[in-house]
């Protein structure tokens, strides 16, 4: 009983202490780290699709890597280099493309963590014949839509469609690409 007692009287005078921890301020965490701006490198890797009228072989890989900024969580600007394979445009030519473009997006976020994107991209292309292809250049134009998945807040998985054109050459190459790509924002 004496036990019981020693108890009891303790657990009273601490329940004093208990009122004050109940009027303390509550804790408030800091603000989760909010990585909708800054820079990202990016690369791509996919197939492209060139509407020739007389190519014999219209596939070509196509390849690319870019820097970026994420102005906010729907606008984002980069530039970027593709390159694409040899398209098969006579029986022994062949045409290459390479394009130097600035693009600029519109991301809709959402709660998911797919986010649907549109762009648009104008800069400088390089068309490299040969076998009765010619080599030239103009300005290039492009646009773009897909969809990118956030893997973590660092990288995204990025899948989508892209028109490329060279525009005011002898030989045009209008080029419809399917790219997968990675994001890695710093």
């Amino acid at each position: 009983m004496k036990y019981f007692l020693s108890v009891l009287l303790a657990g009273a005078a601490l329940l004093p202490m208990q009122a004050k921890a109940a009027d303390a301020p509550a804790f408030n965490p800091p603000p989760a780290y909010d990585n909708n701006s800054g820079i990202y490198l990016r690369g791509d890797i996919g197939a492209s699709y060139l509407n020739w009228g007389s190519s014999t072989s219209p596939w070509a890989y196509v390849g690319g890597a870019g820097v970026g900024y994420q102005f906010d969580q729907n606008y984002r600007a980069d530039v970027t280099y593709d390159w694409t394979g040899n398209y098969g445009v006579a029986p022994t030519g062949n045409v290459s493309t390479n394009m130097l473009l600035a693009n600029f997006y519109y991301d809709w976020k959402n709660s998911s963590a797919f986010t649907p994107y549109v762009g648009v991209g104008a800069g400088y292309g390089w068309e490299w014949g040969n076998g009765g292809a010619v080599n030239d250049q103009g300005v290039a134009v492009g646009l773009a839509a897909g969809v990118s998945y956030e893997m973590t807040h660092n990288l995204a998985l990025d899948v989508g469609y892209r028109f490329h054109d060279i525009l005011g050459v002898n030989q045009q190459t209008p080029e419809h690409q399917v790219a997968v790509g990675l994001r890695v924002k710093f």
